[in-house]
């Protein structure tokens, strides 16, 4: 059936519980021959097979989805929330509800219609939910190589990244105290008037910032608005999307993007605005750094207007006892990275 082996080998990360008093425990769902095959996914070895007509959705329009083998066996469950993996199994068993629905000489012209309205689907659905597919499970390695070459394309308009080694010894420093272990913050000298995320944990923050302030507190706020303002997977999506389906597929299946795959990318994020988190969660995330958040607030309007419930919330003005970031010679070397 068209159904059948258009979904195959798809696979998916699930949650599997085989009685009331189990604990929901890892497994990988893939859809076999009519069935859905439920395994370990340290040992690939099969747990269970389910048979496709058989399984029934416990909750419909909910997420995380949730199935059982039977109707009548509702004990044991299995939890996915991969979009891919859910359409899947509805349409594979719309399409056994089909063929079994309709025998004899009408089967052959339904079994065409189902088929193509299968493949229309298809063509509107499928290629952006492998694109999300692939910005899913893209590895933390792979992932930072699309920020790379997003940032290779910047460096096309914005000129190349400030590499002065004093500077970005004091970043490589600083960076995962103020974001995560495995972030990486580059420099490209102004064009950027703040800072913005891109796939893999890599950051850039504009050169404008680190020259126009007294300290390095503005440049800590931009930084954490951009951690806040969107998440990896999401930077990741938005790249891929530029790159396409062609380029999301061989990213998937030999570990690389073709080399032009970002062209025009970095350039078209430089001229849009920059992503903004809720004043809440920013002044949260301040607050537990010890920083405050009216530097980062004058950076954006020096007469404080349009950014006052960031200048009232400041944490240092809450009693907040206010956290150093750098040493002097640390803030002077910063500031110069892009010299020389």
């Amino acid at each position: 059936m068209t159904a059948l082996k258009q979904f195959q080998r798809l696979e998916a990360q699930g949650a599997w519980r085989e009685t009331p008093e189990a604990r929901l425990r890892e497994v990988v769902v893939a859809v076999g021959e009519a069935t859905l095959v439920l395994s370990d996914p340290k040992s690939d070895r099969p747990l269970t097979h389910w048979s496709l007509p058989a399984v029934v959705r416990l909750n419909p329009g909910r997420m995380p989805a949730v199935y059982t083998p039977a109707a009548d066996a509702p004990d044991e469950i299995l939890e996915t929330d991969d979009p891919l993996m859910i359409e899947a199994i509805e349409k594979v068993q719309q399409a056994i509800a089909q063929h079994r629905a309709n025998p004899g000489r009408l089967r052959g012209g339904l079994m065409i219609v189902a088929g193509l309205a299968m493949l229309a689907a298809a063509a509107l659905w499928l290629p952006d939910a492998l694109i999300r597919h692939a910005a899913r499970i893209a590895p933390p390695a792979q992932a930072r190589d699309v920020g790379l070459a997003v940032l290779a394309d910047m460096q096309r308009v914005a000129g190349p990244v400030c590499q002065r080694s004093s500077g970005q010894a004091v970043l490589n420093w600083i960076t995962p105290r103020l974001l995560e272990p495995e972030a990486a913050v580059r420099v490209l000298p102004g064009a950027l008037n703040g800072a913005r995320r891109l796939p893999g944990d890599l950051y850039v923050l504009g050169g404008g910032v680190l020259t126009a302030s007294a300290g390095p507190e503005p440049a800590a706020g931009h930084l954490l608005a951009a951690h806040l303002s969107q998440t990896d997977r999401e930077a990741t999506l938005a790249a891929l999307r530029h790159a396409g389906l062609g380029a999301s597929l061989r990213l998937m299946t030999l570990g690389a993007l073709p080399r032009d795959a970002m062209a025009g990318y970095g350039e078209a994020l430089l001229a849009e605005p920059l992503p903004r988190p809720e004043n809440a969660a920013l002044l949260e995330a301040l607050t537990r750094q010890n920083l405050p958040s009216e530097p980062y607030a004058r950076s954006i309007d020096p007469t404080g207007a349009s950014v006052l419930p960031l200048i009232e919330g400041d944490p240092i003005r809450q009693g907040v006892a206010q956290a150093d970031l750098l040493t002097d010679p640390q803030w002077l070397a910063l500031q110069q990275i892009c010299a020389g």
